[in-house]
């Protein structure tokens, strides 16, 4: 599928044009403690016009044959170019939001979380690392965190074609 840059598109988000749109695919998830398991993922990166990308992502659990068994994660936030690199700042469902920082490097983000701040009912996760990539057209991306008193580790990643 094509991609265009908007007429619109805040000068300041060119570099990160390519994150644009909605985009749809499946991947995988491990960790210890964790039963290895399948999800299926939407996600849009969508802008007004103003120097920040608003983030969405909403993802189901599936069966070893790809059919949706129940809801996955949900987050929501907001990714904004800044003198050295990008911030982004995360909300989820489950009782935590978190402040990122990285870089853009072309067609990849790369980013740590700064803080993990977290409800008095949410499971412990203290940090998090997570890579975007524009890969022949697809966004690839990996996340890496730290919980339940395991060290940074890879927990998701995922392959997702623009729809």
């Amino acid at each position: 599928m094509a991609f265009e840059i908007p007429s619109d598109l805040h000068p300041d988000l060119v570099p990160m044009a390519w994150l644009l749109g909605t985009w749809h695919g499946n991947g995988r998830g491990d960790y210890p403690g964790i039963d290895a398991f399948g999800f299926e993922q939407d996600v849009v990166f969508a802008h007004d016009t103003r120097p920040f990308l608003h983030y969405f992502s909403r993802s189901w659990i599936t069966d070893d044959a790809g059919e949706r068994i129940r809801p996955g994660a949900l987050e929501t936030g907001f990714l904004r170019p800044v003198t050295d690199g990008v911030e982004m700042v995360l909300a989820h469902p489950t009782g935590y939001a978190e402040v990122w920082y990285g870089v853009v490097d072309g067609p990849r983000i790369t980013m740590t979380t700064d803080l993990v701040a977290r409800t008095t009912t949410a499971k412990e996760y203290t940090a998090g690392q997570r890579m975007y990539g524009l890969v022949e057209g697809a966004l690839m991306y990996a996340y890496d965190m730290a919980a339940g008193g395991e060290e940074m580790q890879s927990h998701l990643w995922g392959k997702l074609e623009r729809v």
